[in-house]
């Protein structure tokens, strides 16, 4: 990794990108193969967000839920949208802090969803790519000397509008864990920041971070606080 050339490569291939594509069709697989990914009791045997569950015990079902889907458009659409909004993330932003929005936003959508959203099953990578979308907001706010980011800015920013426009008018559609995904990653890419652009204020990062972690906390709390 000494040599610049392969350096180069290694910094530009986005190969988390691939690598969550590569997980999220495996596990679209492994729910086929086990009845169906429709199939409700599959959903919950491979970690949908189900608030029964949670209560329980099993909180990995933050996590999990955003590398289920149900159907096969609703794999594709996302498969998509994480293939070319990924790319572009993971470069900006690196391969690591990259992966850290993905994941982090996901888990916040779902905390979201567990909140607003409490009588559903829930799966899906949606929470986590409008984290995708979130993250470049943060960048137009912070970056707004560098014209490219700010374009991309404003795209990411009408893009999540009106996905969340139609899902006003979509049934089925967890708004809310989007909703907790934009904003998780608005607040997780502020934290981690975006060095290949430049610094960030030490203060804007620690304000990112305290309020992701204070509006986690709040947002589990209210949650559990339906539990009996």
């Amino acid at each position: 990794m000494h040599n610049p050339y392969w350096r180069t490569r290694y910094e530009n291939i986005p190969f988390v990108t691939y690598a969550l594509l590569g997980v999220t069709v495996i596990m679209f697989l492994i729910e086929t193969l086990a009845g169906g990914s429709t199939n409700s009791y599959v959903l919950l045997q491979l970690g949908a967000r189900y608030n029964p569950a949670i209560y329980a015990g099993q909180w990995w079902r933050f996590f999990t839920p955003m590398f289920l889907h149900i159907g096969v458009m609703h794999l594709a659409v996302n498969a998509v949208s994480l293939y070319f909004l990924g790319e572009i993330t993971e470069k900006i932003f690196g391969h690591w802090r990259f992966l850290a929005i993905y994941l982090v936003s996901g888990v916040a959508g779902n905390v979201a969803s567990f909140v607003f959203n409490p009588e559903a099953l829930a799966a899906g990578a949606s929470t986590a790519i409008f984290g995708l979308m979130g993250a470049f907001l943060m960048l137009g706010d912070t970056y707004r000397h560098n014209g490219v980011i700010m374009q991309l800015s404003r795209q990411f920013l009408t893009m999540a509008v009106l996905n969340l426009f139609f899902n006003l008018f979509s049934g089925g559609v967890d708004i809310f864990g989007h909703i907790g995904g934009l904003i998780g990653g608005v607040l997780i890419a502020g934290l981690v920041g975006a060095p290949k652009l430049g610094p960030m204020p030490r203060a804007k990062q620690a304000v990112a971070g305290i309020l992701l972690v204070v509006a986690l906390v709040a947002l589990l709390h209210v949650g559990m606080m339906r539990v009996g």
